[in-house]
C-alpha cells in the first residue's frame, strides 16, 4: 500500500482508480483542483495506464499543495522495475505552477520513495528536447544525460 510523501510546500498523495476515472470522464473526482489542472499530459497518461491498472497501488501520485491540498500535477513510474532494476519516472504540473520549485520538490520526493525500494537500482526519465526547465529539474537531483533519440533526451541516476 503505497503513503503519502509530504515535502515542505507539496506532498504526493496516491491516486485511486476511482479519481483516475473520474478525471478521464471530466469530474473532479472530489478532488480540489487547481487551475489548469488536470493537463492534457495527465489525462494522456491516464489514457494509457488506467486500461492495465487493476489496483490503487498501479497508478501514482498527485502532487498537492500542502497548504490547502489542491492538486497541482501528477508523478509516478512508467511501469515497475525490469529485471535490472530499471525504473522509469515521469512527472507534470499545471501550467500556473511550473518555475516555482514545486516540480522539483515533487521528484525529489519521488525519487527517495524509490531509491528506498529494495527492487529498484536505476532511476531513468524521458524529456522531450526543448524542454529545459525539465532537463535542469533533472540535472539538478543528479541526473545525467545519457543520449538523445526520437526527439527525446534521455536520463538516469543511481537510485
Amino acid at each position: 500500500m503505497r503513503t503519502q510523501l509530504t515535502g515542505d510546500r507539496i506532498a504526493l498523495t496516491p491516486q485511486t482508480l476511482a479519481a483516475a476515472r473520474a478525471l478521464l470522464e471530466g469530474d473532479d473526482a472530489g478532488l480540489p483542483l487547481a487551475e489548469g489542472y488536470p493537463h492534457a499530459d495527465t489525462l494522456d497518461g491516464l489514457r494509457m495506464s488506467l486500461p492495465y491498472a487493476t489496483s490503487d497501488d498501479e497508478l501514482g501520485w498527485f502532487v498537492t499543495l500542502v497548504e490547502d491540498g489542491r492538486v497541482i500535477g501528477d508523478a509516478g513510474t512508467k511501469g515497475a522495475a525490469d529485471d535490472e532494476g530499471r525504473i522509469e519516472i515521469g512527472y507534470g504540473l499545471a501550467a500556473p505552477f511550473r518555475g516555482r520549485g514545486y516540480g522539483t520538490e515533487a521528484v525529489r520526493l519521488l525519487v527517495d520513495h524509490l531509491g528506498s525500494q529494495p527492487d529498484v537500482r536505476v532511476l531513468t526519465a524521458e524529456v522531450e528536447v526543448g524542454n529545459v526547465a525539465s532537463r535542469t529539474l533533472l540535472e539538478r537531483i543528479g541526473f545525467t544525460l545519457t543520449h538523445e533519440a526520437d526527439k527525446s533526451w534521455w536520463f538516469e541516476r543511481p537510485a
